[in-house]
């Protein structure tokens, strides 16, 4: 299917569908994706539409040209919100916290960032609340505020602690030194890193897999992953039971049913070789 071009979005942010999946594309690429408050706020409005658009089975972010996004624009978003009152500065802030991992960590469909060049500051956070990350090898990261005199801005330290090693973080973020594709992939921020000329098709190809998942089981798998984290083991055990539970209510394919039948009844599924056939 040829690639649809969306009036989703705005002046910072491109939408565009190709056969189940939108593209969410960072648009400023005079200024490496800097993610300014115009861009927070078109960027609440893209996902709240694209979470109830049928287009749109699975997200993929990225940026347009050579970056995914070099982190927060020093001028459109820190100078736009010095000297200005507090409920405009925490405003800003909110639209930012909204989108950046309010949103995207526990967005009701897949997530897939796509690191397409630089990625700095700011910027990791939208990345480790995607779902999954792929980059290509000659990306290149950096945790650099440390070289102009602040630390690692609004919850980029959380962000990166949930996925890197400790040692391996507080080196990065005490020296500022830049690293590549492979390297993010061994830090565990990316899933994958490929050469560039084959980024967007590898970043397609995990797509068409997830899209082939049963909707409903994919996202209550993803919640109940992303929510245990923050519990204990008996805690765990009781919510992932009533979410089980939960998941077999309110799905509308009756995947569970189906996956039983086509294993123990006619023996046309094996667990571990595919998916059970959905159309059943």
């Amino acid at each position: 299917m040829a690639i649809e071009a969306s009036d989703i979005g705005g002046e910072n942010v491109k939408v565009e569908f190709e056969d189940g999946i939108a593209w969410v594309k960072l648009n400023r690429p005079d200024k490496r994706n800097a993610m300014s408050v115009g861009l927070a706020e078109d960027m609440i409005r893209v996902l709240d539409e694209l979470e109830i658009d049928d287009r749109a089975g699975v997200i993929i972010l990225t940026g347009e040209g050579e970056a995914f996004s070099a982190g927060m624009d020093l001028k459109d978003f820190f100078r736009a919100t010095d000297g200005v009152s507090d409920v405009k500065r925490m405003r800003a802030y909110r639209s930012t916290r909204a989108w950046q991992w309010r949103l995207l960590m526990h967005y009701a469909k897949p997530t897939i960032a796509m690191v397409n060049g630089w990625c700095f500051g700011g910027a990791f956070t939208p990345l480790i609340c995607c779902d999954l990350a792929i980059a290509s090898e000659d990306a290149v990261f950096g945790l650099s505020e440390i070289n102009w005199g602040v630390i690692p801005g609004g919850v980029v330290s959380k962000a990166i602690s949930t996925l890197m090693n400790d040692r391996k973080a507080m080196y990065y973020v005490m020296t500022g030194e830049k690293f590549g594709g492979k390297m993010a992939e061994q830090l565990g921020l990316v899933n994958e890193a490929v050469p560039a000329d084959k980024l967007r098709e590898r970043t397609v190809e995990i797509a068409r897999v997830l899209l082939e998942k049963n909707p409903t089981v994919l996202r209550q798998a993803r919640m109940a992953y992303k929510y245990v984290r923050e519990m204990t083991w008996e805690e765990s055990a009781e919510y992932l039971t009533a979410k089980a539970d939960q998941t077999t209510f309110v799905d509308p394919e009756k995947g569970r049913e189906k996956g039983l039948s086509q294993f123990l009844d006619t023996k046309t599924y094996r667990p571990g070789h595919g998916a059970y056939k959905r159309e059943e």
